[in-house]
């Protein structure tokens, strides 16, 4: 088993040791939120954003909890903390009137037929960086998840501590146990496993150019 220390940055304090995610893991959680993703699609869209807005609820009983959580792990000023965790609140409950006002437009085709399939993609692999863990990750995870998709979500291994929360607070929320993952792990190992692995559907990547580069070329394979 290979584990992270992770270290608050203003004291050098030891915060937690984290297990990190191997390939075989990834795997695992792959299919697991392929299991999960099904019945979640199934549900009517009604259903979804009430589960939806359930996890707002709760992470909007934890936001103390988790600007706490990200200025002992991240170093943020508690007001700039505090604020972020709000915002994942408040991008949840934006994104869970999304099943219920499906819309959009589309291009039409002279002589054709114009038909648009509302469909979820399946899996969904999130790696974020280390500068904004909650707020950056809930911009991927809600709408995913309000299209009806599974998330898994690799954290930075500097700072993974609040978004490994918020997958526990979805859990706690009602969300069933494998639609939202929190994989810690390294980058060359999760997130090479999020872009060559054949049932993760869509990757969202935020961090550097290089690593972006990289990220592009393996999902165009």
């Amino acid at each position: 088993m290979t584990t992270c220390e992770v270290i608050n940055p203003a004291t050098e304090e030891l915060l937690r040791t984290v297990e990190l995610t191997d390939t075989a893991g990834v795997d695992d959680a792959v299919a697991r939120a392929q299991s999960a993703q099904r019945k979640w699609a199934r549900l009517a869209p009604a259903e979804r954003a009430g589960a939806l807005r359930d996890f707002a609820a709760v992470v909007d009983a934890h936001v103390e909890e988790l600007a706490a959580l990200e200025v002992a792990n991240s170093g943020h000023p508690i007001g700039s903390a505090r604020w972020e965790a709000g915002h994942v609140r408040d991008v949840l409950q934006f994104y869970a009137g999304a099943p219920e006002r499906l819309s959009g437009k589309q291009i039409p085709v002279a002589g054709g037929l114009d038909v648009t399939f509302n469909e979820p993609l399946g899996v969904v692999g999130i790696i974020t960086p280390w500068n904004f863990p909650m707020t950056i990750a809930a911009w991927g995870f809600a709408p995913a998840l309000a299209a009806g998709n599974a998330v898994l979500v690799k954290p930075a291994e500097w700072t993974p501590l609040t978004t490994l929360r918020l997958g526990e607070l979805a859990v706690e929320a009602g969300l069933p146990a494998d639609l939202l993952c929190v994989l810690p792990g390294a980058g060359e190992v999760v997130g090479e496993r999020f872009v060559t692995h054949p049932d993760v559907r869509k990757i969202v990547f935020t961090g550097s150019t290089e690593v972006g580069t990289r990220v592009m070329a393996g999902a165009a394979a």
